[in-house]
């Protein structure tokens, strides 16, 4: 298989020119030059913009045309056909982007000058159609960076798996493992990877006592590895000898590849312990802590651990913890709290944060210099809500230190429900749920009028009634329906894989110039909405609206490979009133790329419009891309 490597650098010495650190410890490579990595063929370069056509495979050949050879009388042989690699990347020259344009000679893999241990990452990646690559923490532990774009069973050698290696002795063979869903998007997409690996712990005679860990790695901002160890280098490690320390390795022999946005933190090993751990229970329907802290308590005791489940009930009760922790050495600690209900957490006698409410359900933190030491610590915990489960965890985290958790594991699980998830999945046909929506995530703009619409294939959108607007698309499972069905509930839904919203608008509109803004919000005298009818034969909902008089259908498609979805958007009645726009994405950049179609918002997701004239306009800080409707059916793909 193919792989590619990009480097990330944390120096011992330190190149002001290409490093630039933030105020939370972390450096970001500003890719000025590539003096942060060791000499290389020549196949990796600086620059400044890179444009991928998403349809030229890396493997595609060209036809090179030969000069036609002069007549000499007699007849020749007809040349052989010479062919070259596709080229599918252009660029332009600069600075910020990290680009690999590897042959058959300029092929050589990227190292950095420093090493590392425990490391925290972070960088964007585009690669084309077919292309692979891969990053190796320490240059030993492979996370594969592959054109993985709609695979629905993700195997290690995918985006994203923990590569195998190629032992064939017992003992020396590992096996990979595949991630956990497949986030990838298109190619020639921006990408984004976050990875939080330990390196592997050695006791003083250099005996290995602990494997390398990836704590997590997200794509796309959905986690695809929790608490993974390797026990092995994967394929094509530096070296097969394991280490404390190893540089990181982007690899360049397999196709092109580019990174930007390239940031990491070096993490050191602090770990906090907590001790003569005592607990009070209250029962009661408390508002604030104060209702409970001057009352007999019903139960108290000590436990080895700091947990939640020394509680006798479920709801209406008051806690207080008390113990010691212990502060291995001077510095800055991050104190968190989670909780459901109401919480306070007390270090030394100092407030570290505090909620009086009997129904939330958080995670708050603050920051407190401490000498290496025992201090006493309290937290006191409540809740009088029944939809939430008693849930507390308590985290601490040294400057430039992984966290530590100092709870017990069942005391706050991965999984904030201890009843089983409501996983909504299409088995026959299309899924409809119409629920609320947080666009992208932010219950401040909770849309309330959303329908969400999942296929066989995996493919789902969501869709707003309220504008006539598709307002996401995700590939993978449909929907997690636990919010909004699990007791009360609040009426939401989650999207299960990485989502791309596109915007709030409502799309159609008369326009009185090519400069005016599209409504905001929909006036209901100008919208209304008609709801949808199932569609016989496929059983997929054909969205209804009137607005100022035109009778609108909307019908969303996969294509025949559930890659894409095909938006048509039709017109009853179209009439002759002229500037009549529709809009179709937004965001800071749109660009047209080669095939025709526009990358929205940086090369976010594209947009390829069939038939119509589209064209990207300025309105406020935002670029818009917009068509006239001029006809009775206007017919657009979104591809992410």
């Amino acid at each position: 298989m193919r792989k590619i490597f990009y480097t990330l650098a944390l120096l011992p010495i330190i190149s002001f020119q290409t490093l630039a650190q933030s105020s939370d410890g972390a450096v970001s490579l500003t890719l000025q030059d590539l003096s942060d990595f060791k000499p290389q063929d020549g196949n990796w370069q600086i620059v400044c913009d890179v444009t991928i056509d998403r349809n030229v495979d890396v493997h595609d050949k060209i036809l090179v045309p030969q000069p036609t050879p002069a007549k000499k009388g007699k007849k020749q042989s007809p040349a052989e056909p010479v062919y070259t690699r596709a080229q599918p990347v252009t660029f332009k020259p600069g600075a910020g982007i990290l680009l690999n344009m590897n042959d058959e000679k300029k092929k050589s893999h990227l190292i950095t000058n420093f090493e590392h241990g425990d490391i925290e990452l972070e960088f964007e990646f585009n690669l084309p159609k077919g292309s692979n690559s891969g990053i190796y923490l320490q240059g030993r532990y492979e996370i594969q960076i592959q054109d993985s774009w709609g695979i629905k069973n993700p195997k290690f050698s995918d985006m994203g798996g923990i590569y195998r290696n190629h032992e064939t002795t017992p003992g020396d063979i590992y096996l990979g493992k595949a991630p956990l869903s497949n986030s990838s998007k298109a190619p020639g997409l921006w990408q984004k990877m976050k990875i939080i690996f330990r390196a592997p712990r050695f006791d003083a005679s250099g005996k290995k006592i602990a494997n390398a860990k990836f704590i997590s790695v997200e794509l796309n901002g959905i986690k695809i590895h929790n608490n993974v160890e390797v026990p092995l280098p994967t394929g094509s490690p530096v070296d097969k000898i394991e280490v404390a320390k190893g540089p990181l390795k982007i690899q360049g022999d397999h196709g092109a590849v580019a990174f930007r946005n390239i940031r990491y933190k070096m993490l050191r090993e602090v770990t906090p312990t907590i001790s003569s751990i005592k607990y009070k229970i209250y029962h009661g329907h408390y508002k604030v802590i104060n209702d409970f802290v001057s009352q007999k308590p019903v139960l108290e005791g000590t436990s080895p651990e700091l947990t939640c489940e020394i509680l006798d009930v479920d709801n209406s009760y008051g806690t207080i913890y008390s113990g010691n922790i212990n502060i291995p050495e001077d510095g800055q600690y991050e104190f968190g709290l989670a909780f459901t209900g109401g919480a306070r957490l007390v270090v030394n006698g100092t407030v570290i944060t505090e909620r009086q409410s009997f129904d939330a359900n958080t995670l708050e933190s603050s920051k407190l210099n401490l000498k290496a030491g025992t201090y006493p610590f309290e937290i006191f915990n409540y809740k009088d809500a029944g939809w939430h489960p008693p849930r507390l965890a308590l985290y601490v985290t040294a400057e430039g230190a992984n966290r530590v958790e100092l709870h017990a594991y069942n005391s706050y699980p991965p999984d904030e429900s201890p009843v089983s998830s409501i996983f909504i999945n299409p088995s026959q046909g299309p899924k409809l749920l119409r629920a609320f929506l947080d666009f992208k995530g932010d219950g401040n703009r909770r849309l309330t009028h959303t329908i969400g619409v999942g296929e066989v294939t995996g493919t789902n959108y969501a869709y707003d009634m309220k504008s006539g607007n598709l307002v996401c698309v995700w590939r993978g499972n449909f929907v997690d329906a636990t919010p909004m069905w699990h007791d009360r509930g609040d009426g939401s839904f989650k999207p299960m894989g990485a989502a791309e919203f596109t915007f709030l608008n409502q799309p159609l509109a008369y326009l009185k110039n090519q400069s005016d803004a599209f409504p905001v919000m929909s006036n209901e005298e100008e919208y209304r909405g008609k709801g949808y009818e199932i569609e016989e034969s496929t059983g997929r909902p054909v969205f209804k609206y009137i607005y100022k008089g035109l009778d609108v259908s909307s019908k969303i498609t996969p294509d025949a490979e559930a890659k894409i979805f095909i938006h048509e958007i039709t017109l009853k009645d179209r009439g002759t009133e002229p500037n009549l726009f529709y809009k179709l994405g937004e965001g800071n950049s749109i660009l047209q790329m080669p095939d025709g179609s526009f990358a929205i918002d940086d090369k976010r997701y594209y947009i390829l419009v069939n038939g119509a004239v589209a064209i990207v306009r300025k309105i406020g800080d935002k670029q818009e891309l917009i068509a006239s409707f001029d006809s009775a059916t206007l017919k657009y793909s979104i591809i992410w």
